[in-house]
């Protein structure tokens, strides 16, 4: 009893210590970025080079995730009501968030007045580049060169087909694919704990991103992009707490603001780095843990971060809305409402990744109206400031989606839940594992009851 109740105790305060540090260095980070804004930009690769190494662990994590996850159930039509349900949602809240974005931008007006330089008009065009890519080269883009390129190329929907293939492989063979499902659990776990090792250069990476980006831009260059700045910012808030919190409230009876506490550690990952995909195996175990099965977790979580980027949707039409009357081009309904509709397609498959809704918008606005193109150069200085916002509110619709999709499919269980929000449960932070929660029925009968473990 004594032995018990001290682990979980020094597990938690290293753990805080952890996190403790990340905020101390972000602190750090901003009055380097003040007072020495030269050296702050030359911090860069502290940040980069922390988000690469999260980046390198994401495809490992989605194998061996959603291999385990659909070769333990026994009915392939579960995968497919999974996969089904949770694209027809994501579908919806982009065309919500779209429009919400539209709705803001119309009232806010932020872009009226402004004047666009050549300078930044030269900075805009060199965005586009490849960026840019039709429907036809995005599907064939989720088809890998080798079966194993898929976990080197950095493509999170190639890692996505291909573990969905060896999973449905492994899951045909029956009794026979056990020894698969067992070597694929040892690879997991050392996979979880080369990611906990990584975790501690949190602070490092923090450190080096903030000193970055307020060298970069300053004080002074962020006033005349204030209003679109606070007007993103509240958006993304009113579709996080109000529309998300409602349909949690609604179909899953759980509070919004008790889940994001649970995930309170991964906002402040995602704030530091600007990278929703820093937390992306993070939230694939912590959902396992709350109560969502872990197949319903393993495909939700990695497809919702390319289908379901509610932040980057926002983000696109306010963006696309401000650089038209920054350059006296403003949109007419009509044209919105086209632009609205080009842009569900344009903001799937958007990587979690700073920089990637820059590149987005450009191409986006390169396919449907080309002469908006040198406005992107208008974004660029707070790219970085908006880009939090985005991964943030990308991240907390994905966690929405895990819980709504799986109360949807009975995959949920809402007494895990409460234990977990209670603290009865807490998550172990030093293996990222969910196995706590169902360690005892899984391993003895792995092809009957692998569907039931959370």
């Amino acid at each position: 009893m004594t032995v018990d109740s001290t682990a979980p105790t020094r597990r938690r305060d290293r753990s805080h210590l952890l996190y403790i540090a990340v905020l101390i260095a972000m602190a750090l980070g901003i009055a380097v970025g003040f007072l020495f804004p030269e050296f702050g930009k030359e911090l860069r690769p502290l940040g980069t080079g922390f988000v690469n190494l999260i980046k390198m662990m994401i495809a490992p994590v989605i194998f061996c995730t959603i291999v385990l996850g659909v070769g333990s159930i026994r009915r392939a039509a579960q995968v497919g009501k999974v996969g089904g349900l949770a694209l027809g949602y994501f579908l919806i809240m982009s065309t919500v968030a779209l429009a919400i974005g539209l709705v803001v931008g119309n009232i806010l007006k932020p872009g009226a007045g402004l004047h666009l330089t050549e300078a930044l008009a030269a900075t805009g065009k060199a965005q586009v580049a490849k960026d840019a890519e039709g429907a036809t080269d995005f599907v064939l883009g989720i088809i890998p060169d080798t079966l194993f390129s898929s976990l080197t190329s950095g493509e999170v929907l190639q890692a996505l087909l291909v573990a969905l293939l060896v999973g449905f492989a492994v899951q045909a063979l029956g009794a026979r694919g056990e020894p698969v499902i067992r070597g694929i659990q040892a690879v997991q776990r050392v996979v979880f704990k080369i990611l906990a090792m990584i975790m501690w250069l949190a602070p490092i990476g923090a450190f080096g991103a903030m000193a970055a980006v307020v060298g970069a831009t300053g004080f002074d260059a962020l006033k005349s992009l204030f209003t679109i700045m606070v007007g993103f910012y509240i958006t993304c808030a009113i579709f996080v707490f109000v529309i998300l919190g409602l349909l949690l409230r609604l179909f899953a009876r759980l509070n919004v603001f008790r889940l994001f506490k649970y995930l309170a550690r991964e906002f402040l990952l995602i704030l530091s780095t600007s990278s929703s995909e820093s937390a992306l195996p993070r939230l694939i175990a912590k959902m396992g843990h709350l109560g969502v099965s872990r197949p319903v977790a393993g495909i939700v979580v990695p497809t919702g971060y390319s289908f379901n980027l509610d932040g980057t949707a926002i983000y696109l039409t306010m963006a696309s809305l401000f650089i038209a009357d920054a350059m006296d081009k403003p949109m007419s309904i009509g044209q919105q409402i086209g632009l609205l509709a080009f842009m569900i397609i344009a903001s799937k498959g958007a990587a979690g990744v700073t920089g990637a809704g820059l590149a987005t918008l450009a191409g986006g606005l390169q396919s449907h109206r080309p002469d908006l193109v040198p406005g992107v150069g208008l974004i660029v200085g707070i790219d970085r400031l908006m880009s939090e916002a985005r991964a943030l509110t990308n991240f907390a619709g994905n966690a929405v989606a895990t819980v709504l999709v799986g109360k949807w499919t009975g995959e949920f269980d809402p007494a895990q839940a409460e234990r977990v929000f209670s603290g009865e449960d807490p998550f172990d932070e030093t293996t990222f594992s969910d196995e706590a929660h169902g360690e005892e029925e899984a391993p003895p009968p792995p092809t009957t009851e692998e569907k039931v473990p959370a």
